[in-house]
């Protein structure tokens, strides 16, 4: 089940999208990775979810990744004695620990990690930046602020806190219980939030070892600060932009996508554009104008995929939403703007021998205009080198653990397929040209490119470039 593409769709699996009939409908329709949004549904729910999914996998004959997002911490205020305040401009408004109820004055704010991180002059964003608060003074158990931009406020809505590192963990009790259980399921990603610094990936990198790949979710501006530390720890990288547009303006946020985006780029790992891509079509059959051009801006930066939230999970229209985002990509991968975008961002590679053969494959793809890539692999890095140098050609990911092949869904422009491992390059020369025309990417008489590391099995040792003619 070849896709005529080279971007992904990562689609989220909820109410609107739990049956095995819409599942693979959305299969159909262009999903390449399904999402399981731990912050809502049980461990049942989602169990079920991922068995309906490798289910569907075995019929459809194509390795489909599955990534589970932790909820993170969850940053709120406590009761209110009333159920709402309005909170005016220029009024006061104490935020403490104490848990009783609040009112027109002060809240309970559960959450001493806050107060400790506090200078006078910090904002304090609530209810998604729609409340805005200036701290005056403040202890370890308190903040005195004056408001900003006022409104009502409603019981256990978010606070934000930009431009603080918070001395707090992304792994929440909740999030180290859902963690030990998509693991024991065996997803293929996972999406980690409220990343502030790179420790916060060693401590997820510590729990998860090798049995997934972790993506660092990219919605505070701290970690925007320690980037490319953060993307060189992580094996991928998501550009959160709803948390992201809470805690900046919201004309800054197109400016970090497009910078985060080169950053996983130069890095060669796999970059995720996410939230309110498709917005409208939650309610709507058909997306907005903008949004059709929010999506093709993201592909024509080069992303690795586009991502669906609530519009395939709780949506009315979750397959008519990856159908469209389908066909916007491959409209935009037809332009040959598209190409030329490609190369004008395209970044050195680094002096080691595997990006020097990932380099020379970029060259001969674009010369010789090969029918496919083929890309031995037993980790993983050979398919994600080549995908960095965002070849002229599919990538077919050959690889002999169905593992690799699920984390490899979520990767530009290649198409893995669990093979039996190789022993010598002449059984090497014989799988590839046998696997790229079963496969649907070449015919007899043409040629294909093949890179491989020797010794075979050896993560990370891409040595090998080989350009061979299909026998007719």
């Amino acid at each position: 089940m070849r896709r005529h593409r080279q971007s992904r769709i990562l689609a989220t699996l909820g109410p609107s999208s739990s049956t095995p009939e819409r599942i693979r409908a959305l299969v159909d329709a262009g999903a390449d990775v399904f999402r399981l949004n731990f912050s809502h549904g049980t461990h049942a729910d989602h169990a079920e979810r991922l068995r309906q999914i490798r289910e569907i996998e075995r019929e459809v004959g194509r390795p489909i990744g599955i990534l589970m997002d932790l909820q993170g911490p969850k940053l709120r205020i406590g009761k209110l004695a009333e159920g709402k305040v309005m909170l005016a401009a220029g009024s006061r408004f104490r935020l403490d620990l104490d848990p009783a109820e609040g009112d027109a004055t002060r809240a309970s704010l559960p959450h001493p990690e806050i107060f400790a991180a506090l200078e006078t002059g910090t904002e304090l964003l609530l209810d998604d930046g729609k409340l805005r608060l200036r701290v005056d003074a403040f202890g370890p158990d308190f903040a005195d602020t004056t408001v900003l931009v006022g409104g009502a406020l409603s019981d256990r809505k978010g606070v934000n806190v930009p431009g603080v590192v918070l001395p707090i963990s992304p792994l929440t009790p909740k999030d180290l219980a859902d963690l030990d259980y998509g693991l024991s399921l065996g997803v293929d990603w996972v999406a980690l939030s409220f990343v502030q610094r790179p420790e916060d990936v060693r401590e997820a990198r510590e729990i998860v070892g090798d049995r997934a790949w972790i993506m660092a979710k990219l919605e505070k501006p701290a970690a925007i600060e320690r980037l490319d530390e953060i993307v060189a720890l992580a094996d991928g990288v998501m550009v959160a932009r709803g948390d992201l547009g809470v805690e900046l303006p919201p004309q800054q946020v197109p400016i970090l996508q497009k910078r985060i985006v080169r950053a996983a780029r130069a890095a060669g790992k796999p970059v995720v554009v996410a939230t309110q891509m498709l917005e409208s079509m939650i309610s709507s059959p058909v997306p907005t104008r903008a949004e059709a051009s929010d999506v093709a801006t993201a592909i024509y930066d080069g992303a690795d995929a586009v991502m669906l939230s609530a519009e395939s999970a709780s949506g009315q229209y979750p397959v008519e939403a990856v159908t469209i985002m389908d066909r916007i990509i491959t409209q935009v991968e037809q332009d040959p703007e598209w190409r030329t975008g490609l190369a004008a961002s395209h970044t050195p590679a680094q002096a080691n021998t595997p990006d020097a053969i990932c380099g020379a494959l970029r060259g001969i793809t674009a010369l010789l205009a090969p029918a496919a890539t083929v890309a031995y692999s037993s980790s993983g890095f050979s398919c994600l080198r080549a995908s960095r140098e965002r070849p002229g050609t599919p990538i077919l990911g050959l690889t002999p653990h169905l593992a690799t092949a699920r984390r490899l869904a979520l990767v530009w422009g290649v198409h893995p397929v669990p093979f039996e491992d190789v022993h010598d390059v002449g059984e090497m020369v014989q799988h590839a040209s046998a696997a790229v025309v079963t496969h649907g990417f070449a015919q007899p008489g043409d040629d294909v490119v093949i890179i491989a590391g020797l010794p075979f099995g050896r993560s990370g040792s891409t040595n090998l470039l080989h350009v061979v003619k299909i026998p007719k």
